[in-house]
């Protein structure tokens, strides 16, 4: 009986573990679309403010000592 008790133990940690995990995943999936916005949300400002064209794309090396405009 020790090992039916024992089982159960280890049965109810999984669908506990199981469901926490779910949450997580769940949590990360609304953090992605956050992130995705505040990046929608800075690149719009930063093209608005003219610090950036759309879409960025860094082309071969940098110049020496080149200013990029809105970066100090």
């Amino acid at each position: 009986m020790g090992s039916s008790t024992n089982g159960d133990r280890w049965e109810a940690e999984l669908r506990s573990l199981r469901e926490e995990l779910r949450e997580l995943r769940t949590e990360q999936r609304e953090m992605a679309k956050a992130i995705g916005e505040l990046v929608t949300t800075f690149r719009t400002l930063a093209t608005h403010l003219g610090i950036a064209s759309e879409p960025y794309v860094r082309k071969g090396k940098p110049e020496g000592d080149r200013d990029l405009p809105g970066f100090a």
